[in-house]
C-alpha cells in the first residue's frame, strides 16, 4: 500500500483498494450516470444524488432515461445492492468519496455560471466529515477547485489535505460513441496535495483503463479546456473554409476527404450548422473569462467563437437564397422541416443544439418550422429556448416531405433515409453532407 501523509488518507485508500468505499455522485445525467454504472460495475456501492425527482424515481426502477445508455447495467447494479439514487442531500455524509458532475453553463453575458458547482459544494460542506474525498468533474476555469470549492469546504474548520481531500478530474464523455466510453478513456487527475492525488488516482484506477496524474487541480482543469478549445478552433477553421470555398464553387467536403489522405500533419474536422453539446460551445469562454483577470486578450479563441456562433445565420441565409433561386419565393411563409434536433448524431442529447437557434432564426424571418428526430422526439424545456419546449417530431414519409418548401438537414442521424429525403423533398439544404454520403447527392440538394 502506498505511503500516505495522513492516517485518514491511508484508511480511505485501504477502503478504495478493497472496494469497500461508498462512492457518491452528484448529478446523474450524461456524465454522472455512465460514471455511476462504471463504478458500480467495478464492485463499489454507488449513491447517486440528483435534484430531479422524476429522474431519481426512474433510476431506482432501473430506467436511466437516456436512450444511448442501456438500462441493463443499472438494473444489474440495483439487483446487487450497488446502486441507489436519492434527492436527499443530507445523506452526503454517507459516501467516502463524492464526485460532482453538474452543469457549468454560461450566462447570457457569456460568463461562467458556477451556481450548480457552488450549490453542490454548499450541500457537501453542510455534511462534510473527516476522511472524505471530494472530486469535481465539471468543466470549469483553472482554479475553481482550489479557489471556489476549497474555502467553502474548509469554512467550518476542517482542513483540506488533513481532514478531507480534494481533487479535480475532467469528464471526457462522448455521448453515443460506440468505441470510447467511461472505462476505456484515460482519466486526467489533479489533486490538492499528494494524498488527494493518490486517493483520486486509486479510485479511477479501479474502473478506467489508465489515469494521467498532473501537478494540480488547476492543471487538470486547464487540460479539459485545452481539449475543447482545440476542437472549437479547428471547427471554426473548417466553417470559415466552407464559406470561402462555397463562394468559389468548391465543395469543402470533397476537399477535406482528399486532405485527410495525408498520413501526417493533418487531422480532419468537419463543418456544420453551429456548435452543440455542453463542451465546445461553452468551455472556451471559461478560459477567456479567466484570462481577463490576467489582462490577457484571447483573440484566437474569441474569433473561433464568433465564427461558430455565426453559422446558424449563414445556414438560414443559404436556405433563403436557395428558395429564391429555385422557387422565386422568400422565407416568409415558407414551410421548413428540420431534420435533427439533437446536437450530434445517434443520441437524444439536445444540450446547446444549433437546431434550436436555426428554428428561432427561421421563425424570426417568418418561416413555419417542424422537426423530425428519431432520438429526441419531444423538445424538453431549456434555459435559453424555453418557448420551443413541448414541440414534437413529425413522421418522415414521402408525403410529409413533399409538403414542405425545404428540408434542412441539421443532424446526420444514421437512421434517416436520406435517399427518401432527397427524392421526395422539393429542396434539401444539407449542413452535414448526409445526402452525398448516402449516395443521394441530387441537384436539388444544396450544401450549406
Amino acid at each position: 500500500m502506498q505511503d500516505m501523509q495522513s492516517p485518514l488518507a491511508s484508511a480511505l485508500l485501504a477502503r478504495i483498494q478493497a472496494r469497500q468505499a461508498v462512492i457518491g455522485i452528484i448529478g446523474l445525467g450524461y456524465v454522472g450516470l455512465p460514471l455511476a454504472i462504471a463504478i458500480a460495475g467495478a464492485g463499489f456501492k454507488v449513491l447517486g444524488f440528483d435534484i430531479d425527482l422524476r429522474r431519481v424515481a426512474a433510476l431506482n426502477e432501473g430506467n436511466g432515461l437516456i436512450k444511448h445508455i442501456s438500462n441493463a447495467p443499472i438494473r444489474e447494479a440495483i439487483a446487487k445492492g450497488l446502486f441507489e439514487a436519492t434527492a436527499d442531500f443530507t445523506r452526503l455524509d454517507e459516501p467516502d468519496a463524492i464526485l460532482i458532475c453538474v452543469p457549468t453553463p454560461l450566462t447570457r453575458q457569456r460568463e461562467p455560471d458556477m451556481s450548480y458547482v457552488a450549490n453542490s459544494t454548499a450541500s457537501i460542506a453542510a455534511r462534510l466529515r473527516r476522511g472524505q474525498l471530494v472530486i469535481l468533474e465539471s468543466s470549469t476555469w483553472p482554479g475553481t477547485t482550489e479557489q471556489l470549492m476549497k474555502p467553502a469546504l474548509e469554512a467550518d474548520g476542517l482542513v483540506c489535505g488533513q481532514d478531507f481531500f480534494l481533487a479535480f478530474s475532467p469528464e471526457r464523455e462522448d455521448p453515443g460513441n460506440p468505441v470510447y466510453g467511461t472505462q476505456n478513456i484515460p482519466k486526467v487527475v489533479g489533486g490538492d496535495g499528494t494524498d488527494a492525488l493518490a486517493l483520486a488516482k486509486a479510485l479511477y484506477d479501479a474502473f478506467v483503463s489508465a489515469t494521467v496524474p498532473v501537478s494540480s487541480p488547476a492543471a487538470a482543469e486547464a487540460v479539459k479546456l485545452t481539449e475543447n478549445i482545440f476542437r472549437s478552433v479547428n471547427i471554426a477553421l473548417v466553417n470559415e473554409l466552407k464559406v470561402i470555398y462555397d463562394a468559389m464553387g468548391l465543395d469543402v467536403w470533397e476537399i477535406i476527404e482528399a486532405a485527410k489522405t495525408k498520413p501526417f500533419g493533418y487531422m480532419p474536422f468537419y463543418p456544420g450548422p453551429g456548435l452543440g453539446g455542453h463542451c465546445i460551445p461553452i468551455d472556451p469562454f471559461y478560459l477567456t473569462w479567466k484570462a481577463r483577470e490576467f489582462d490577457i486578450a484571447t483573440r484566437f479563441i474569441e474569433l473561433a467563437g464568433q465564427i461558430n456562433t455565426a453559422m446558424p445565420r449563414h445556414v438560414v441565409d443559404r436556405l433563403a437564397e436557395a428558395l429564391d433561386k429555385r422557387f422565386r419565393r422568400g422565407l416568409n411563409g415558407a414551410r421548413v422541416l428540420l431534420i435533427g434536433i439533437a446536437y450530434k448524431k445517434n443520441v437524444d442529447d439536445v444540450r446547446e443544439s444549433a437546431s434550436f437557434k436555426l428554428i428561432e432564426i427561421l421563425e424570426e424571418r417568418g418561416a413555419l418550422t417542424d422537426f423530425h428526430d428519431p432520438h429526441a422526439q419531444v423538445i424538453p424545456k431549456t434555459r435559453e429556448h424555453a418557448a420551443l419546449a413541448g414541440r414534437r417530431s413529425v413522421a418522415l414519409t414521402a408525403a410529409t416531405l413533399a409538403g414542405y418548401d425545404a428540408v434542412l438537414v441539421a443532424t446526420d442521424h444514421d437512421g434517416i433515409d436520406y435517399a427518401l429525403v432527397a427524392s421526395a423533398a422539393r429542396l434539401v439544404v444539407d449542413t452535414r453532407n448526409a445526402c452525398a454520403k448516402a449516395g443521394a447527392d441530387m441537384a436539388k440538394v444544396v450544401k450549406a
